[in-house]
């Protein structure tokens, strides 16, 4: 999906963080929690997927198997299902694959609605998850992001975001609300410069 990172860790803004996490009664490793929630976006027929998660990416856009667990362990699952955008975020738990798992679970679930012939109930069900814009938050994406006036590419605004995650990500010490900040500029920005 356009604008959305895999890593690191792009949170939903409409969606609140988890204070304390908890420890799972799932019983599964991170590459079988990643393959079963890949399945179930497959069967409801999910386009556009993106994982994003503190998990770096392989080669082919998918987080890898952490060598250590990530300080925020949170997943937020992006797709498009019929042409709309959607958001399932999960950060109850401490380990990734955990919240991969549990994302699973739920979409699994809400395709058992459409199996028992409740369509019109699994669309309403839907509208939940839909992944809204970020909220504004007053500062322009160029003052956030630091870059003056003048042309600006995407691959520019892509490498200021990696570069801004590196040093104000909650992983290396910097604050939630920050990085926050950051990914709804970036946002912003590739939307304007998609329109430009």
């Amino acid at each position: 999906m356009h604008g959305v990172a895999a890593f690191p860790l792009y949170w939903p803004l409409q969606h609140p963080r988890t204070s304390s996490r908890r420890v799972a009664r799932f019983v599964v490793d991170f590459v079988t929690a990643r393959t079963q929630l890949l399945r179930e976006l497959d069967l409801l027929h999910a386009r556009e997927i993106v994982l994003s998660s503190n998990v770096p990416i392989r080669r082919d856009g998918l987080p890898a198997v952490p060598e250590r667990e990530p300080t925020d362990p949170g997943v937020a699952v992006y797709f498009t299902r019929r042409g709309k955008p959607f958001v399932i975020a999960c950060d109850q738990f401490d380990r990734v694959r955990w919240n991969l798992r549990a994302i699973g679970a739920t979409i699994e679930a809400l395709r058992s609605i459409e199996r028992h012939g409740t369509t019109s109930m699994l669309e309403q069900a839907f509208s939940g998850f839909a992944a809204l814009p970020p909220a504004p938050n007053g500062k322009p994406w160029r003052e956030v992001l630091g870059f003056a006036s003048g042309p600006v590419t995407a691959e520019a605004v892509r490498a200021q975001h990696f570069a801004l995650a590196k040093q104000h990500h909650p992983d290396v010490g910097g604050r939630p609300e920050r990085m926050t900040e950051i990914n709804a500029a970036v946002d912003a920005a590739l939307r304007e410069l998609e329109r430009a």
